[in-house]
């Protein structure tokens, strides 16, 4: 106030007194008040018009250094000071206790009389404000979630400790805080400061779990789910806005994993190698992190060297001297992660050259060209097998090492898995092809000379006149063995031609029980032999369509293996049940069963179970091979299954509809 706006404050500003949020009083030279406005009353308890036109010492009795304030007044008239004089007062509530305040005095000098203007504030109150707000500050920033309030007019009035530490400037006292953080939507759009959620929330929205990026100082993008809402007075007015932010950094990462690694997944399977899978699958991890880049290395099975097979760049360039290098083993983030079989994180290539190899330092100084700050190499594994390096590049420093190295775990175990089924499936790939061209070397070398050998055995078995007893039998011998042999390669000619889809099937209706039977009283004689007992459970006999002489082969070759495999005493039982959409033919026996790891290989042609091969039996292993490719042809479905207590359970069925 100055001398210019008040002549009379208790008489003609009553409306502006009050509108002053301070205690105000108006003193003429004598002590008597001529203005007293609302927060006076609300202060020292007297109305306005209690205090007015009464002197001083008969309601707030000031007191200054113990002293009545007359004499301190008289010198303020006296001397006309052209600053506020601030002295501390003691004054009297009306209800008789005393308050400390803090006394401006100023002297107002218009057309009438001078009048001393006196500004009270209650010290106890403000030593109490200052202890509530310490602790509302200390209690904010003791919280692990941000916190920050705008008043009516969007001006910054609390921000606490978690997300001073990702501004990236000062906010200016008074004005908005537009430029003092670096915000982005989970699109990675730059988000102005009227589009966040507190501002937002100041025109009168309720937000809830909004995600909103920042990034600090420290070039780290954080993420913050985001609520706010308005902060409305008792009468309604709008006075400001909170906003609570919750960092979620690192569930937000986690669930972008959980999407990675099924986009890796899908990736791998659309893919015929990793090196086609590699790209698609590394993009889902750049992505995923929010990295730059990522590559991967696998170890060459015939060389043992670390080569690289695929790279993604988020920017879509491929710096040739980035990616494609070969890792030097035990040296560098790739090299080291090959060495040592376990994740390495370097946490910044740039801070630790002076330690480093000289590859290293080279590698470390690419890295720092391209503004790559964080490298992290996990291993690639098949259980403890090593089958390379999946490493990855942060344009900024990172510090969620554990979480990291458990969500590129999980990604390097999914492609390790991949490799490796990779691996296995060409490594059957070339099996099958030797074992098609041991195939074919039968087929058109060793069958002609067979055939000629198995000619001249027969014309010599014919002429035994001159032939003593010793030489009758090598000639026997040689014909057995002989038409052993001959057997062997028909059955592997036969083979080939049924799974080549060669060998044209007849589609007559075929009488199963017949079938069976026939089979059960050819092999009841051998079975005899080996002291093995068949049972035969066969009712009217069920009629399907298909080869009725491929059919006993098949009925044949399981009950050969029935009687072969099981020890004298044992049982095999036939049933063979007709159903709507076919027959059923069951063979269990009580022998020596299958190896439960190994059941589904049996089928496999030249493939003979473990315990067989102990035990010393022979075979070839084509007998389940043929008669899968027979029943498969026939459209139909044979099964390998545990016998109880011991032994197998081979089951076959055959379709009612024609083939």
């Amino acid at each position: 106030m100055n001398e210019d706006s008040i002549a009379d404050p208790a008489r003609e500003n009553t409306e502006l007194l009050d509108s002053v949020p301070e205690a105000f009083l108006a003193l003429d030279a004598a002590g008597i008040v001529r203005g007293f406005n609302r927060a006076a009353h609300d202060l020292l308890g007297f109305t306005a018009a209690q205090a007015r036109g009464r002197h001083l010492d008969e309601t707030i009795q000031p007191r200054y250094d113990g002293d009545p304030i007359m004499p301190a007044l008289i010198r303020l008239f006296a001397a006309g000071p052209a600053r506020p004089v601030v002295r501390e007062l003691s004054v009297r509530h009306r209800d008789g206790h005393r308050l400390t305040t803090r006394a401006t005095l100023s002297l107002a000098r218009g057309d009438g009389e001078a009048l001393a203007c006196v500004l009270l504030a209650d010290l106890a109150a403000e030593t109490t404000a200052d202890r509530d707000a310490g602790f509302l500050t200390a209690l904010l920033d003791s919280l692990s979630v941000g916190v920050i309030a705008v008043d009516q007019h969007g001006r910054v009035i609390v921000l606490n400790r978690v997300l001073r530490q990702v501004q990236t400037g000062p906010i200016t006292a008074g004005r908005p805080a537009a430029t003092s953080f670096d915000l982005y939507d989970t699109a990675k759009r730059p988000m102005g400061w009227e589009q966040t959620p507190v501002m937002r929330a100041l025109r009168g929205e309720h937000i809830t779990g909004l995600d909103v990026l920042a990034c600090g100082p420290d070039h780290r993008m954080r993420t913050f789910a985001a609520t706010a809402q308005p902060i409305v007075g008792r009468d309604g007015r709008r006075l400001g806005a909170v906003s609570v932010a919750n960092e979620v950094t690192a569930l937000r990462r986690a669930e972008r994993f959980g999407e990675c690694r099924q986009q890796v997944e899908r990736a791998l399977r659309a893919a015929t190698s990793i090196i086609e899978a590699a790209p698609a699958a590394l993009a889902a991890v750049t992505e995923a992190l929010g990295w730059p880049s990522a590559e991967l290395f696998l170890i060459d099975e015939a060389s043992g060297v670390l080569q690289p097979v695929g790279h993604h760049c988020a920017d879509g360039e491929d710096p040739g001297d980035f990616f494609g290098h070969l890792p030097v083993r035990g040296q560098g983030a790739t090299g080291r992660a090959w060495k040592t079989g376990k994740p390495l994180w370097v946490p910044d290539v740039t801070a630790i050259t002076a330690r480093l190899t000289p590859i290293e330092r080279e590698r470390a100084e690419i890295c720092a060209r391209h503004g790559i700050r964080t490298a992290m190499a996990v291993p690639v594994r098949d259980g403890r097998t090593l089958l390379g390096v999946l490493t990855c590049y942060s344009g900024s420093p990172e510090v969620d090492e554990e979480l990291l190295t458990v969500l590129l775990d999980g990604v390097a175990a999914q492609i390790g898995v991949y490799v490796a089924l990779r691996r296995a499936e060409e490594l059957a790939r070339q099996l099958h092809r030797s074992q098609d061209d041991f195939l074919d070397l039968v087929g058109h070398e060793l069958r002609t000379p067979l055939t000629a050998i198995t000619a001249n055995v027969t014309i010599l078995a014919e002429e035994t006149d001159g032939l003593g007893p010793d030489q009758r039998q090598m000639l026997s011998a040689v014909a057995r063995n002989t038409a052993m042999l001959q057997g062997l390669v028909d059955s592997l000619l036969d083979l080939v031609a049924l799974e080549s889809g060669h060998e044209q099937l007849a589609t007559d209706p075929v009488d199963l029980s017949a079938v069976v039977s026939e089979a059960a009283i050819a092999i009841r004689l051998t079975a005899a032999g080996s002291g093995v007992r068949l049972i035969t459970n066969l009712g009217r006999g069920p009629i399907v369509p298909g080869d009725a002489h491929r059919i006993r082969q098949v009925v044949d070759d399981l009950l050969a293996n029935a009687v072969k495999f099981s020890p004298a005493g044992a049982t095999v039982t036939i049933d063979l049940l007709a159903g709507d959409h076919g027959a059923t033919l069951r063979i269990a026996d009580t022998g020596i069963g299958t190896p439960l790891t190994e059941q589904n290989q049996v089928f496999d042609r030249f493939y003979r179970a473990t315990n067989v091969r102990h035990h010393g039996i022979p075979g070839s292993g084509l007998g389940l091979s043929r008669a899968r490719a027979i029943v498969h042809l026939h459209r139909g479905a044979i099964t390998l299954t545990p016998n109880t207590p011991t032994g197998t359970v081979l089951t076959v069925h055959l379709p009612s509809t024609h083939p």
